[in-house]
């Protein structure tokens, strides 16, 4: 009997937990979402409720700071994502609109010197690869037999002579340079007083720096001349730039002498041609009338019209 009495106090005991338990908690809830409130005259029930409430609202406080923190930090992380992403895109355009600039100030240098030469036709190209095993003497163009693109049509750039095609396909073309030693050019010295001829070849010594050779050793050649095409040859026309004259030194025998040149074209920035398909004669410079000593001036036809004229008229019956 003892022992069904104390199992029985046991289930009351255990049961009196559970409906505290549950009450406070139901007190605690309620109170906190402000549906209940303590009577007045209560003061033990509002003292014992007051350290709850704290713990729920500082809890509820601590949950709110980590969810608005988490969330600034997911939020700080797209928006980073986002803007590396148009930093990416703006460097792309950036670089672009760059590029696009630069081929277009070639592409206006190549349409002006095409304007002021037309004696010319010529065709634009694009330099779209060099051969590895002679990278200093061929380039491989965006022009071939399709856009009427033939051998030994000459290559020059608004500053000077490149070279010759030698191959030609459907869609592109090998151009050999004037830097290849197997390359011989037909040139002269600009100058008026001078007027010296050569022939210019690629270097094996120098390969960006071609020889004018079979100059005189007494030709009147100095460092500084420019040195042009000579029409000699009938391939390339005469007139085109390739070089300046960087030093003379003799060629060994005693009677020659070779110039080495700087090029007028800047071989390492190649990017853009010009192919000469045809050419016409170059109109004739206009010739100036030759200056008239005082007294003795003529007109269009020949007729004096200086002061001897003039006296001679006025004796006239």
């Amino acid at each position: 009997m003892s022992r069904v009495r104390r199992d029985k106090n046991s289930q009351r005991t255990v049961w009196l937990l559970i409906f505290v338990a549950v009450s406070i908690f139901v007190i605690i809830f309620f109170a906190a979402r402000g549906r209940f409130t303590a009577p007045l005259s209560s003061t033990a029930v509002s003292g014992a409720l007051a350290p709850f409430q704290r713990a729920v609202s500082w809890a509820g406080s601590q949950i709110n700071g980590a969810t608005s923190a988490v969330w600034e930090m997911v939020s700080a992380y797209y928006q980073n994502e986002m803007l590396k992403n148009e930093v990416v895109q703006l460097r792309q355009q950036n670089l672009t609109a760059a590029e696009y600039a630069a081929e277009n100030e070639r592409l206006r240098k190549l349409l002006g010197y095409k304007q002021a030469t037309g004696w010319f036709d010529m065709t634009a190209a694009q330099v779209i690869g060099r051969e590895q095993s002679a990278w200093t003497s061929m380039i491989v163009v965006s022009r071939g037999s399709d856009d009427g693109i033939a051998r030994n049509m000459p290559v020059v750039t608004e500053k000077g002579l490149v070279g010759v095609v030698t191959e030609v396909s459907p869609n592109a073309s090998k151009v050999q340079l004037i830097l290849d030693p197997r390359c011989s050019v037909g040139t002269l010295v600009q100058r008026a007083e001078s007027r010296v001829a050569g022939i210019v070849q690629g270097s094996i010594e120098d390969a960006m720096t071609p020889n004018m050779i079979n100059i005189p050793r007494n030709a009147d050649v100095v460092e500084g001349d420019t040195i042009i095409t000579s029409g000699f040859g009938g391939i390339f026309p005469k007139g085109i730039a390739v070089g300046t004259v960087k030093s003379l030194k003799d060629d060994g025998g005693g009677l020659l002498e070779i110039a080495a040149l700087e090029t007028a074209v800047d071989f390492q920035k190649l990017e853009d041609v010009m192919i000469v398909t045809a050419v016409r004669e170059a109109p004739a410079a206009a010739l100036k009338p030759p200056v008239q000593t005082p007294g003795t001036e003529t007109d269009r036809d020949g007729n004096f019209v200086g002061a001897d004229a003039a006296g001679t008229e006025g004796r006239r019956p």
